[in-house]
């Protein structure tokens, strides 16, 4: 039997890198969030069996890399709108809805760790996870443990249960397939690493106001917007100042809070009217991808348990 007793504080100092882990696995908060919780479970179980052939930190990745692996066996994947289907061609007020499943969501940052200093952000941007989601399970978690957290192939190959030449063979396979595939999602964010404040604050207060014409005037030409769980989106001008006509009723009176999502990138929450009270609730997380003085796209998630997961209030009073 292992004598050594299980040190709580690593599994604690290690949860922000196993849930930006287990999020790019899997493209899912609430599912990277379920997955920490049965790591834990796992490691306490399986702590007797731990015999030092590896450090603490590989034999815990083993059981994180394995549990992802599992959960990812039956699984579809996981995508963006604009990667799903082309725009909408006749613009009508969207009814049709896709299960949470289907979606790849946006998540909060994962903790003030020094490690995490370590960790490239641009890997939690929501193109790059879109990508991650195009490789093998195994695959994916060979590249994510080597270009994201950079181990070593050795280190790899232990958590993997592979040999360190298998590791180099699908590492190779992993940066081909995301090198040579095309997703509109990754079109849409070669552009700068943050939105301009002064356009996120142009956006806040035409939408505010619920001004259409101010509104789609800061979207370029090409400019869309999507939003998950809905399948449809909406690009150019034309069709999104008839979009937000339509959509007037249900987001006139809204207000935004602004939040950091995916590393720490700007966005903005917006709460609607409720139908049941004076005051606002949550609605969407709006993400803008701008280019020079324009929007080019708006991810709005359309999912209100993120607002809870991503610290922000149930309601705001009018």
């Amino acid at each position: 039997m292992n004598g050594i007793p299980l040190d709580l504080q690593i599994l604690e100092k290690m949860k922000p890198e196993l849930t930006a882990f287990c999020y790019r696995m899997l493209g899912s908060i609430d599912d990277a969030d379920d997955a920490v919780q049965e790591i834990y479970i796992r490691v306490w179980q399986s702590w007797s069996s731990f015999r030092q052939d590896a450090s603490p930190k590989t034999w815990i990745y083993r059981i994180a890399s394995n549990l992802c692996l599992d959960k990812l066996r039956q699984a579809k994947r996981r995508v963006l709108p604009v990667d799903l289907s082309d725009p909408a061609r006749s613009i009508i007020e969207p009814r049709e809805t896709l299960p949470d499943s289907a979606w790849i969501w946006l998540a909060p940052d994962f903790g003030e760790n020094p490690e995490d200093a370590l960790i490239r952000k641009d890997t939690l941007q929501l193109c790059f996870i879109a990508l991650l989601q195009t490789l093998p399970p195994r695959q994916r978690a060979v590249l994510i443990l080597k270009d994201v957290f950079d181990w070593s192939s050795k280190q790899i190959a232990e958590t993997l249960g592979m040999s360190p030449a298998a590791v180099n063979s699908a590492l190779q396979r992993a940066r081909e397939t995301m090198s040579r595939t095309e997703l509109r999602s990754d079109e849409l964010s070669r552009m700068e690493a943050e939105p301009d404040q002064e356009l996120l604050s142009r956006y806040v207060d035409a939408f505010e106001q619920f001004d259409i014409d101010k509104l789609v005037a800061l979207f370029h030409e090409e400019g869309c917007m999507s939003m998950p769980p809905f399948p449809m989106w909406v690009r150019g001008r034309e069709d999104l100042s008839k979009f937000f006509s339509l959509t007037r009723p249900h987001c006139e009176g809204s207000r935004f809070v602004p939040v950091k999502v995916n590393g720490g990138y700007p966005a903005l929450a917006q709460y609607m009217q409720s139908p049941e009270g004076p005051h606002l609730i949550p609605w969407g997380i709006h993400v803008l991808e701008t280019k020079g003085n324009h929007i080019l796209h708006v991810q709005n998630f359309i999912n209100p348990r993120l607002f809870s997961r991503l610290g922000l209030p149930e309601h705001l009073n009018q």
